[in-house]
């Protein structure tokens, strides 16, 4: 794609103890200086689960590319990440009749997990794949006709060093800048794993 649009993109942040997080917060604060990026806390913006649907639509609607952040709890998201999906998400502008309000949109994962890559593998401790604890997700993304490419994923958070996390904050503000100034095949980013392993 040789247009230089520059893609808008919003940053969906859920954790309920940021502060605990240090992969997370680490990577926030790598990304947050990048032109055309919106860090949108979704904890801190609804302390009490009372979403704005309006707002977050109009949200949706302003950015290009969606990226769902958060820890991997209990193979999932956190709970507001649900409670946005679920009211967000409306029949009839989401999906279903006439609902092409978020058509072509890109949206992806980017996950911290406190397991080793190895534990998410079909004879692994977890006995599944990340990729398939997030079909619920991808699902999602193409029920409302959006392009869900690959997550990037910080595995062993519980081990990781201070130089490796740095490695990681780098490595996602490349990928979000490259993302940024449409320098991607969208085929390649649904065929890999991981985001993580893009040059």
């Amino acid at each position: 794609n040789m247009s230089i649009t520059t893609q808008k993109i919003l940053v969906l942040f859920a954790h309920p103890r940021y502060e605990n997080s240090r992969i997370q917060f680490s990577l926030v604060k790598a990304i947050k200086s990048l032109p055309h990026v919106k860090i949108h806390d979704l904890y801190e913006e609804y302390p009490e689960f009372n979403i704005d649907i309006k707002k977050e639509q109009e949200l949706l609607l302003a950015h290009d590319i969606i990226i769902w952040m958060h820890p991997f709890y209990w193979y999932s998201a956190p709970p507001i990440m649900k409670q946005w999906i679920d009211l967000v998400l409306e029949y009839g502008w989401a999906y279903g009749k006439n609902g092409t309000q978020l058509k072509d949109k890109i949206i992806f994962n980017c996950i911290s997990s406190g397991g080793p890559k190895e534990s998410y593998q079909k004879d692994g401790f977890h006995g599944f794949t990340v990729h398939e604890f997030l079909r619920p997700f991808q699902r999602t993304a193409t029920l409302c006709n959006m392009q869900y490419i690959a997550p990037y994923f910080v595995h062993g958070s519980h081990r990781i060093s201070d130089e490796e996390l740095n490695q990681h904050a780098i490595k996602f503000k490349n990928i979000l800048s490259k993302l940024s100034k449409n320098d991607f095949d969208l085929e390649e980013l649904k065929s890999i794993n991981y985001l993580n392993d893009i040059n």
